[in-house]
């Protein structure tokens, strides 16, 4: 495979100049157009156009794939959803075979940065009940990929040993995972119960504004058809874990997939911890941390012990 080049500031300057010159008819010249700058320190593929628009550049074919479908994915869900889903200006190729989209900005901060009002957890469930409603067929059709649920009690035996490995860095009290395998067992996924799933809810992608309103989600590339549980850990990690089950809740989700998203979201965070402290997946650790944090907040829902067949989702 071709080693993809690396996007520099003199290459967004050229893709903007070149769209800004097919969009007015006239040549900017070498200085002309908006300023460019990365988003951020590790995000090199990705960059502020100004301050309304961000051109996202995939690093290669597996990605570009993935942006392209993402385009016409965000117009399928887009009446679904009480949010904002971002809208492409233009998209094309930035290098052979590399696609690109330029984006308007969704304006607001992130759910690392605000916290999520009560009025927030209401479109938080807007979203979540959106999602189920979109059509499984059609979502097939543009190429989401199904994705099997993932084995939570595998997880849970991951989770546990990273648990006491924190424990002994003095960064977790291991006798908090306290998920044995029976209830593992009773928190698997339910057959039938696939649905568009955005697959990627991190803080970074939920955008909440300073009243603690959710005005948009961001990045649809990793969205798939499966587990609704996976949002629901996506959103525990975002928002902390009441927010979360108390939003799926009010989509209509039953206790089973909103306790299983909240053990998924609390193994998924003891491991990525674990990992970072060991370096075998290093991240932010002070953002690690605070994910952490959330995924473990209590919850009156954790009480509850026995299921229904029926009670996981309705109609």
């Amino acid at each position: 495979m071709t080693q993809a080049p690396t996007p520099t500031a003199d290459t967004v300057r050229r893709l903007v100049r070149s769209l800004l010159k097919e969009s007015t008819g006239r040549n900017t010249g070498e200085d002309g157009g908006p300023d460019v700058h990365p988003v951020g320190e590790g995000h090199e593929h990705t960059w502020w156009v100004g301050t309304q628009q961000v051109l996202r550049l995939a690093p290669d074919r597996d990605a570009s794939a993935r942006r392209r479908r993402e385009l016409r994915l965000r117009d399928l869900v887009r009446p679904h959803v009480p949010v904002t889903v971002p809208v492409s200006v233009a998209h094309g190729d930035w290098a052979p075979g590399l696609a690109y989209t330029l984006d308007t900005v969704v304006p607001g901060g992130t759910a690392d940065e605000h916290d999520v009002s009560a009025v927030g957890e209401a479109d938080l469930a807007g979203l979540l009940g959106g999602l189920r409603a979109v059509p499984v067929r059609q979502a097939e059709a543009l190429g989401v990929p199904r994705t099997a649920p993932r084995s939570l009690d595998a997880l849970r035996r991951m989770a546990v040993q990273a648990a006491e490995r924190l424990a002994a860095a003095d960064e977790f009290d291991a006798t908090r995972l306290h998920l044995t395998p029976p209830g593992a067992a009773q928190l698997a996924a339910q057959h039938g119960t696939a649905v568009l799933t955005h697959h990627g809810l991190t803080g970074e992608h939920v955008v909440v504004s300073a009243d603690g309103r959710v005005r948009g989600v961001l990045d649809w590339t990793e969205a798939a058809l499966g587990d609704p549980a996976e949002d629901i850990a996506g959103l525990a990690v975002a928002v902390g874990s009441p927010a979360a089950v108390r939003a799926a809740t009010l989509a209509g989700y039953g206790p089973r997939p909103c306790l299983r998203g909240l053990w998924l979201a609390r193994c998924d965070t003891v491991l990525r911890l674990a990992g970072d402290l060991e370096g075998r997946a290093p991240g932010s650790l002070p953002l690690l941390r605070s994910r952490l944090r959330r995924a473990w907040e209590p919850i009156l829902l954790e009480r509850v012990t026995e299921f229904k067949d029926d009670d996981e989702t309705p109609p």
